[in-house]
């Protein structure tokens, strides 16, 4: 698929800003396979994990949930996460994620699903999450669409969310 050469000159074309990066340990990986639609379905718990950035800092809650994806006989990752953060303040944040992963060739896939190190560039990993957040201070989080583009890395996420002005 590939953009219009001006699709940024659109003048409804999106603004995005760096808000915050989600690091997290992910555990106890268990799969149901096949699943009873054909597909395969994975259970992976969300251990532990930081989040930095210019609008949030804090921490994931440790096993406040995890990510349920689907896995699709073509490869593709379907992301169903959903976990708890906790602002520096306090505040507790939740968090559902969906996106897609998948990998530009078979011998990356392979290598993903041995739970190898990967090149950015080797695997398409983007997310769209939707925040549930306390008035106050982080409200904001509730107001906004968002876009993470993510890195995988071996046991581990990382996440770095964009806020649609």
């Amino acid at each position: 698929m590939s953009a219009h050469p001006f699709a940024s000159d659109h003048p409804f074309a999106p603004r995005c800003e760096f808000a915050f990066t989600i690091s997290i340990d992910l555990a106890g990986l268990r799969w149901i396979e096949p699943s009873a639609i054909g597909d395969t379905r994975a259970a992976i718990y969300a251990a532990k994990g930081t989040i930095e950035g210019p609008r949030l800092n804090g921490r994931v809650i440790p096993m406040s949930g995890g990510d349920f994806p689907l896995q699709r006989p073509n490869g593709v990752i379907d992301f169903d996460a959903r976990y708890l953060l906790e602002a520096d303040d306090g505040a507790v944040i939740y968090m559902q994620n969906r996106g897609y992963r998948w990998a530009r060739s078979p011998e990356i896939a392979a290598r993903m699903a041995r739970n190898e190190d990967v090149g950015t560039d080797d695997y398409y990993m983007r997310v769209a999450p939707r925040f549930e957040a306390p008035e106050g201070p982080h409200a904001w989080m509730s107001q906004h669409v968002f876009i993470g583009v993510a890195e995988k890395i071996p046991n581990a996420n990382r996440i770095h969310y964009f806020v649609v002005l």
